[in-house]
């Protein structure tokens, strides 16, 4: 049987259909998986071994049409469900199944905080997309298999970390889903470890902020509520040194990784990791928070305007950003 998978975007939700490649590959007979998705984010499927064949989205939608058409599938199956993947589906003509994205719950919990949302994972939403095929969820989690050549060598990292350290992935799509940087500082503090900050190079400046602040000797003028802070951390901005393969390297070497709700966060899930996830305008009941690994969950569930969003937004609507300032660091690392 010839299955398409289609997710164009992006690496948390891709990372996280990886049980549905895998049951599909496992559970039906002869079964042949192509998968397509956006070039960049190729990275991530490359080296699945569920995956037979990788289509990317490269040269407009219609180029994409044709090659699809060529393989000529048995069905397909949609986890994006959107405007261009339907365009997608209608073109092929043939049997197809399609993800249930919630739109109306979403909308109704975002917009008057009613909670019509199921309980239950992602992951799990994903695979009942495939329940028509006979397809049942198992229980390995998700999957993330990184190539020998971006194996991040132990030596690579500073001697102060190569005996065991914390993850701390400081990036996130939107502002309102990363801490504020005092923020940031108090959570490294807490944690008392040696940290590795994980990002794009997008988040190299705010990394370079914090590894300064935790080498400045404690003389220096800090923002008021920074002074009395410990300051034992030891931070390594790793931000933009890495990419994603190596990242994932590195937070398979690690101990505990902290992430707010982002791609990392699921790759440290696919590892299991236990990880602190961290929540601003988001929440973990939209069904996104680590999948089948030990967590903790860090959030503000005193405000009443949360969620503001199902994405996130560049500042917070109402000025206060009470979701992210108001989190209490309530945790304990042997």
């Amino acid at each position: 049987m010839k299955v398409l998978i289609i997710r164009f975007s992006s690496i948390g939700d891709i990372v996280l259909t990886t049980p549905v490649v895998r049951a599909l590959k496992t559970q039906l007979k002869d079964a042949e998986i192509h998968y397509t998705t956006k070039p960049k984010f190729k990275v991530i499927l490359e080296s699945n071994p569920y995956v037979d064949k990788l289509i990317l989205l490269e040269n407009g939608l219609w180029s994409l049409i044709r090659q699809l058409r060529r393989e000529r599938y048995d069905c397909i199956i949609d986890l994006h469900n959107n405007l261009r993947t339907r365009f997608i589906k209608m073109a092929l003509g043939v049997q197809s199944y399609s993800f249930n994205k919630l739109n109306i719950e979403k909308w109704l919990r975002v917009t008057f905080k009613i909670d019509k949302l199921p309980n239950i994972h992602l992951v799990e939403r994903y695979l009942a997309t495939t329940a028509p095929l006979g397809i049942k969820a198992d229980a390995l989690g998700l999957d993330y298999f990184i190539p020998e050549s971006d194996e991040v060598p132990i030596d690579w990292l500073p001697a102060t970390h190569r005996s065991g350290y914390v993850v701390y992935a400081i990036g996130a799509q939107h502002a309102t889903k990363r801490l504020p940087l005092k923020r940031m500082i108090e959570l490294c503090d807490k944690i008392n470890k040696p940290i590795i900050l994980l990002g794009g190079p997008d988040d190299a400046i705010v990394g370079q902020q914090l590894q300064e602040f935790f080498e400045y000797p404690a003389d220096q003028d800090y923002e008021a509520g920074l002074k009395e802070l410990n300051k034992q951390a030891i931070v390594y901005n790793a931000c933009g040194k890495f990419n994603l393969n190596q990242s994932a390297s590195v937070l398979r070497q690690a101990k505990y990784v902290f992430t707010h709700d982002t791609g990392l966060m699921h790759i440290a899930a696919a590892f299991k990791k236990e990880i602190f996830s961290i929540w601003g305008n988001t929440i973990p009941e939209f069904g996104m928070y680590p999948y089948r690994t030990r967590f903790t969950v860090l959030e503000n569930k005193k405000v009443d305007c949360r969620p503001c969003s199902k994405i996130g937004y560049q500042k917070c609507p109402k000025g206060h950003f009470n979701c992210m300032n108001g989190i209490v660091f309530d945790f304990y690392l042997p």
